[in-house]
């Protein structure tokens, strides 16, 4: 179930820097879906958003770097 690659997506941004950096950069969410799917994670954007929404999380980004909220530790 494309879930439990959301969540490993998510944990995995939590833990490495680097991959979370590269992340946090992309812009609009379709290339962001679109790489986090290149790097291996099976998901779609809608399965994306319902995790979110149910964690409670937003994809928004803020501050200079950019960064997101929804990393997972």
């Amino acid at each position: 179930m494309s879930k439990s690659a959301v969540e490993e997506f998510l944990i995995k941004g939590g833990e490495d820097k680097d991959f979370k950096l590269k992340y946090d950069e992309l812009e609009p969410k379709s290339a962001f879906i679109a790489e986090a799917n290149k790097d291996g994670f099976d998901f779609t954007e809608e399965e994306f958003d319902d995790m979110l929404r149910a964690s409670g999380d937003s994809y928004e980004s803020f501050g200079n770097p950019r960064k997101r909220g929804i990393w997972w530790r």
